[in-house]
């Protein structure tokens, strides 16, 4: 196994041995990079000589035995979350490129931990696609084949994860930007609960996560961004988890004496209809629970086209009130199909507007009615596997952007954590992803309970790296 492919609790303890150095490791990614990135473009702001020099400061730290928490591990961070010195285009050309005075909270965490943050990753127009389409940054593709894409907004985060550009990489979520392209990458993407990790700019629905090969490593990066930060007043000190790995089926229902409760939800109730393929692998996620003494219950869906169509109606008006403000010559910059979409929000009254942010109000209370009977909600991430890379939304048509978010999006709106497991394999090899979403601060068990299913799930394939990723 090459270097770069790695997990970080593996090279953690090779570091800890001695057996490996953070220097080595640092130049099996780059090289990773520069073997794979033509064909997937997920890189922004690459930093070799910063990489290489951090990786020599950490070698240091583990000689003298002040290594953190992270030390040595390669991590990239989403553009949209703010390093020193490094400019945040939000995925547009309309952006005026001006370096950030200082590390938002998530990446100022990373370096305190030590870890090698070698390079910003890709996202699409102001994070408003679930793909890789954008003004400023070349079309960002699957590594498990490059014709479709990587989903979005945290775009680059997850081809890099794919394709081996280390262990650990950093997206954020608004509706199901960290969970749509790690379930079509294969990969285990959390959405925690709304303000464990500190955001620096929050919004509604806006969270940061982990997208990473492993539940393992996801964990260790929960462990290592979560807590209060002064500059984002929706966060909050770290309290204990729920459960260990271990204990996961035997105390999550503790509270109700009865076995763990997964509610199986396998039909939305709008947008996109469910490919055959995802609905039978996230069947079978639910049948691996349901040997290991849980109790699988189908449920009906969660949320109601109005609550979905009156996000649109919001977010709709919020992106157009940014857009507007742009001065002309940049604005006329922004990607035609986000300009389509805002396009009608003149048309929306203050009554319309209201009523939308009241929707999202409304899809949170349905989301925390299902948690009154259940442990956990078991669903696809996405109705149907990746699509053309090309293509800025699934359904091709900006007055149509969100119907393939109806699994994510409640989760984003009631603050309950959600993480991504690789549930199977389409007939073209494409990666199904099954989601699971737990009661608030129970993000452990999340994680405990994909770990559990992955090793359940015998239909494993090769990541897509060295030669392979380009396959279609």
């Amino acid at each position: 196994m090459s270097l770069a492919d790695l997990t970080a609790t593996e090279l953690l303890i090779r570091y800890r041995e001695r057996s490996l150095s953070p220097v080595e490791v640092i130049e099996d990614v780059l090289a990773r990079v520069d073997e794979l990135e033509p064909s997937i473009c997920a890189t922004y702001a690459l930093d070799p000589a910063g990489a290489r020099a951090a990786a020599r400061e950490s070698e240091g730290r583990w000689r003298d035995g002040t290594a953190g928490r992270l030390d040595g591990v390669p991590v990239t961070v989403k553009e949209n979350i703010a390093t020193r010195g490094t400019p945040v285009p939000q995925g547009t050309a309309a952006t005026e490129l001006i370096p950030a005075a200082e590390d938002a909270p998530a990446p100022a965490r990373l370096r305190e931990a030590g870890a090698v943050i070698f390079s910003k990753t890709t996202m699409p127009e102001y994070g408003m696609l679930s793909s890789g389409v954008s003004t400023f940054h070349h079309l960002t593709r699957n590594p498990w084949d490059v014709s479709k894409t990587a989903g979005g907004s945290s775009a680059g985060a997850a081809a890099a994860a794919a394709a081996g550009y280390g262990p650990i990489h950093i997206g954020t979520d608004i509706g199901g930007s960290i969970r749509l392209p790690a379930g079509w990458c294969g990969l285990v993407g959390l959405k925690p609960t709304h303000g464990r990790i500190a955001v620096g700019n929050p919004y509604p629905g806006r969270a940061i996560g982990p997208l990473t090969r492993t539940a393992a490593d996801a964990a260790l990066a929960l462990s290592v961004l979560s807590g209060y930060d002064p500059r984002d007043h929706t966060s909050y000190p770290l309290a204990p988890d729920n459960a260990t790995y271990a204990e996961i089926f035997k105390n999550a229902s503790r509270t109700r004496g009865s076995a763990l409760r997964v509610a199986l939800l396998l039909d939305a109730g709008l947008g996109l209809p469910v490919d055959p393929e995802v609905a039978a692998a996230v069947s079978a996620v639910a049948a691996v629970f349901e040997k290991a003494g849980a109790i699988v219950e189908p449920i009906g869906p969660i949320i109601t086209r109005e609550m979905l169509d009156g996000l649109d109606r919001f977010w709709r008006i919020r992106s157009a009130t940014d857009i507007a403000a742009l001065p002309e010559e940049r604005r006329a910059k922004v990607l035609p199909q986000i300009r389509d979409w805002v396009s009608t929000a003149g048309e929306l009254t203050g009554s319309d507007v209201f009523n939308g942010y009241s929707q999202m109000g409304a899809m949170a209370a349905a989301v925390t009615t299902v948690f009154t009977a259940y442990d956990v909600i078991l669903s696809p991430v996405a109705p149907i596997t990746a699509f053309p890379a090309e293509l800025a939304y699934p359904t091709d048509d900006p007055a149509k952007p969100f119907e393939h978010i109806a699994f994510t999006v409640p989760y984003n709106m009631s603050a309950h954590p959600a993480t991504t497991l690789n549930a199977g394999w389409s007939t073209s090899g494409l990666p199904i992803g099954a989601q699971l979403a737990v009661p608030h601060h129970h993000d452990m068990t999340a994680l405990a309970l994909a770990e559990y299913a992955d090793s359940a799930l015998s239909d494993h394939h090769p990541w897509p790296t060295r030669g392979s990723a380009g396959n279609s």
